[in-house]
């Protein structure tokens, strides 16, 4: 019980904290017309620590849930279809498909989004399912938009590193240079989506192939194709 109450302490200084980041973008706001680099700053200042504040009062919920397990004794399929899903398929690759965009980044990883991978590939594994491992892979990230949902033009201010920190130890030994390659791709679509495929290094000329070949893209990002 005194776990509880140091637990709940630390729940109300982060909302707390989070609160005092809010009104200083408030009185930034209200400044009249504050310098536009400063305001960007301490926007995604201001996301990133709610973005921690919520990681953490996840965690410590899911710490005093009542029953073993906390959170993750529920059904998995609320979760993933929330924010995503995770699928084998062709010859052994990885999807996960994000009902979401990558974030900005420009000056630091979200975290809440390799959390969310994390999570996703947890409950992966939860349902017995085994996730593969490779020595040397390809990692492509194709974001699915239409040109007025798009929020970030330039392709090195997206946070895709968040989701190579979230598969690095766990399907990859590490994200060096030579252990991990990366291809950022985008396509028009009426969905706002995020599918990352990871591969074998030596697969990348087929799966270039299925991408812009023969079949249809909807299949080949659904796993309806075959080898």
């Amino acid at each position: 019980m005194n776990s509880l109450k140091q637990d709940v302490a630390r729940m109300q200084e982060l909302i707390a904290g989070a609160f005092q980041q809010a009104g200083g973008l408030a009185v930034l706001a209200g400044s009249g017309q504050p310098d536009q680099e400063r305001l960007q700053k301490t926007l995604e200042q201001t996301a990133a620590q709610l973005e921690r504040a919520a990681l953490e009062l996840r965690r410590l919920c899911e710490t005093h849930s009542p029953g073993a397990g906390g959170y993750s004794v529920r059904p998995a399929a609320p979760v993933m279809e929330a924010s995503g899903l995770v699928e084998t398929f062709g010859y052994g690759w990885l999807h996960i498909q994000l009902n979401t965009l990558l974030p900005h980044c420009r000056f630091q990883t979200p975290e809440w989004l390799t959390d969310t991978i994390r999570r996703l590939l947890d409950e992966y594994e939860s349902g017995g399912s085994e996730l593969p491992w490779f020595t040397g892979a390809l990692l492509v990230i194709d974001e699915h938009c239409g040109i007025d949902g798009r929020h970030i033009f330039d392709q090195d201010n997206k946070g895709w590193k968040a989701v190579s920190n979230a598969i690095k130890g766990r399907l990859i030994p590490d994200d060096d240079q030579y252990t991990l390659s990366l291809a950022l791709l985008s396509t028009k679509s009426e969905l706002n989506t995020c599918h990352i495929t990871l591969l074998d290094q030596a697969d990348a000329a087929d799966f270039f192939a299925l991408h812009s070949g023969d079949y249809e893209r909807a299949d080949f990002y659904s796993g309806t194709w075959s080898q």
